[in-house]
């Protein structure tokens, strides 16, 4: 046995990846032509990347600077060959990189999927399947691969029929770069037509900007077969509307068109040029906020890096697109632009440009905004904390549920907010739960229902940050309906003042009792002002953990700020008003008990003794019965 042949494995796919195999196989098949757009846009990539290292290391082009993309077809083996003369490949990154997909969000994409192949398909695109395209056409997909800068002896062979093995080779290559080669499945022919796969590059990769050749019609040569051409780079009066959608499904891997685009030029103190695109859907990693998202970087159209994170804030990280500077240096670095003055510049133009937008669609076409918003205003919501030096902007951007419509459709400003508060209302009302429904029906809200002031109904994780950094809106502070006393000011008049007042002294003794039965549980006992049909509530102090946020907490793992909440009773409720008269300490204790649970239950929170709870209810619930 020779030492190549001592490097020959057998190894088998994850579960999960033969699985999305088969199921890109079906819900793919009516956008098959992709796999060459895929193969080109990763042999584009590996050029990028050869030009990049080979800044700091002229060596890696081993005499070969002419960087290009190869398609070329063999109709009597019926094969289609993909090749370019990039970084290539070391075996360990052959293995790491085309073995597994996504290892750690697999599981989770594969939940998804519904069976649906209109919406599988869109998910799939979403989820990046790259190379693994290939086997919609190919029943067998060979690639031959060296790592510039290594000997020939360092070539690597992959070889699957996609089913659940693949081989794993050392051999000999004497070129650097990658070679993949796809044997057609029976009825794939029409990819043997030169001029089929010529028309599809031509849709899908003719703005690459590198040449991607094929043989000539009828002749022995070759030729380029797309423009080679930056379209960023281009004037926006050259460039059809069709060409931006197709580049955007290039960088974005995408299937569907994105939902607007921003293509700039910019001469000045740092000059680029700028393409950015906001996609339609949300894409599959979006609240992956360790992955570096969304741009491009290059400087004088050579490759620098992609998913720039320093170029767009975290919470505009589904942006996609390209930056282009000519005043930048070659040889920049992740570490060097973290510091970099004309980077500063220039993200602080884009997220600029990209709010511009903003405004103008939620202004000039609401409709549209709204889908925006469905999908990534949750994203959105990450921005007062992020960038305070935009945070006016973004709030004016902000949509929610409120109680003026009980909708949970999130299409109320805080603009509109404004506009509708009551004469002498100076504050922006809200509460957060874990679910709109939750929200919608929590006791906090009665008297504000009953006086007709609307309160906005948080839902979403992200909000508890939010209105932790968002603190005011136009000059009117946010306030939670569930946290504080509920001082409601000139809405209030003097009457239900005086009752307030008046019950507090009535009730000054069962407060009491009930603040002894309540022990530790309770800060305070007090009468309520807010409640209206409910006998009780918890209320939390203005600077406490909410319930809701105590929950998202736990459920990390992360340790909850101790804080004892304040008990407010209902003084007008019937079981309120028969606890005033309880003398048996034990049933009064109990029925303390149970409205103090019920608290807990209403805004959200977990019982800590469920059974013992529901033993007391029970309890109580046989002896009314029996009275």
């Amino acid at each position: 046995m020779t030492e190549v042949e001592a490097h020959k494995e057998t190894l088998s796919f994850q579960a999960e990846v033969r699985q999305l195999l088969n199921l890109m196989i079906h819900s793919l098949y009516s956008n098959k032509e992709i796999f060459l757009r895929e193969l080109i846009s990763n042999a584009a990539d590996a050029c990028d990347k050869l030009r990049f290292e080979a800044l700091t290391d002229d060596a890696l082009y081993e005499g070969d600077t002419d960087l290009a993309v190869h398609v070329s077809v063999d109709r009597e083996r019926r094969t289609i060959t993909v090749a370019d003369n990039g970084i290539g490949m070391t075996r360990a990154e052959v293995a790491e990189n085309i073995g597994t997909i996504a290892r750690s969000g697999t599981r989770r994409f594969l939940e998804s999927l519904t069976g649906d192949q209109a919406k599988d398909a869109r998910l799939i695109g979403q989820f990046g399947v790259g190379f693994y395209s290939t086997f919609i056409v190919a029943d067998r997909v060979t690639l031959r691969t060296r790592r510039a800068g290594l000997g020939p002896e360092h070539g690597v062979r992959w070889e699957s029929d996609g089913q659940g093995d693949y081989t794993l080779e050392t051999v000999e290559k004497a070129a650097r770069g990658t070679e993949v080669t796809l044997h057609l499945r029976e009825g794939e022919d029409e990819f043997l037509d030169g001029l089929r796969l010529r028309t599809i590059v031509n849709k899908y990769s003719d703005h690459v900007p590198l040449p991607i050749r094929m043989a000539e019609e009828g002749g022995e040569g070759e030729e380029t077969v797309n423009r080679a051409s930056a379209l960023w780079a281009r004037r926006r009066s050259d460039v059809s509307e069709e060409e931006y959608r197709e580049f955007y499904k290039q960088v974005a891997h995408d299937f569907e068109d994105p939902l607007l685009w921003l293509h700039n030029h910019v001469e000045g103190r740092v000059t680029y040029d700028s393409l950015l695109y906001i996609p339609a859907r949300v894409p599959f990693d979006l609240w992956d906020r360790e992955r570096r998202h969304g741009i491009k970087l290059y400087v004088k159209r050579v490759f620098i890096m992609d998913d720039t994170e320093h170029l767009l804030p975290q919470y505009l990280r589904f942006v996609r697109g390209v930056v282009d500077s000519d005043d930048l240096p070659l040889n920049i670095s992740r570490e060097i632009l973290q510091h970099n003055r004309e980077i500063g510049q220039i993200r602080s133009a884009l997220v600029k440009r990209v709010l511009d937008a903003l405004e103008e669609m939620a202004e000039k076409d609401p409709e549209k905004y709204a889908r925006f918003w469905k999908a990534f205003g949750a994203v959105m919501k990450e921005g007062p904390a992020e960038d305070y030096a935009n945070r006016d902007r973004i709030a004016e951007l902000l949509r929610f549920s409120s109680t003026h419509t009980d909708s949970p459709e999130q299409d109320v400003s805080l603009r509109d907010y404004v506009g509708r508060m009551k004469d002498g209302q100076d504050k922006i009302y809200y509460i957060t739960a874990e679910t709109f429904v939750a929200a919608r029906h929590s006791p906090h809200l009665e008297l504000l229902r009953k006086k007709g002031i609307e309160v906005l109904l948080l839902s979403e994780r992200v909000d508890e940050w939010l209105v932790s950094h968002l603190t005011e809106f136009d000059g009117k502070p946010l306030q939670s309906v569930a946290k504080g006393g509920l001082d409601l000011n000139a809405l209030e008049d003097r009457e239900e003042r005086h009752s307030v007042e008046q019950a507090e002294t009535d009730y000054r003794d069962l407060l009491a009792r009930m603040r002894e039965a309540l022990g530790e549980r309770v800060r305070e006992v007090r009468v309520s002002h807010r409640l209206v049909s409910s006998p009780s509530c918890l209320v939390l102090d203005e600077h406490d953990v909410s319930v809701h946020l105590q929950r998202v907490l736990k459920a990390a793992g992360q340790e909850v700020p101790a804080g004892k909440p304040i008990l407010e009773i209902n003084p007008d409720h019937p079981l309120v008003r028969r606890l005033k008269g309880e003398s048996d300490g034990a049933r009064f204790t109990d029925w303390a008990l149970i409205l103090f649970d019920q608290a807990l239950l209403a805004d959200g929170g977990q019982l800590e003794d469920p059974a013992a709870f529901v033993g007391r209810l029970n309890d109580l619930l046989l002896r009314l019965s029996l009275e």
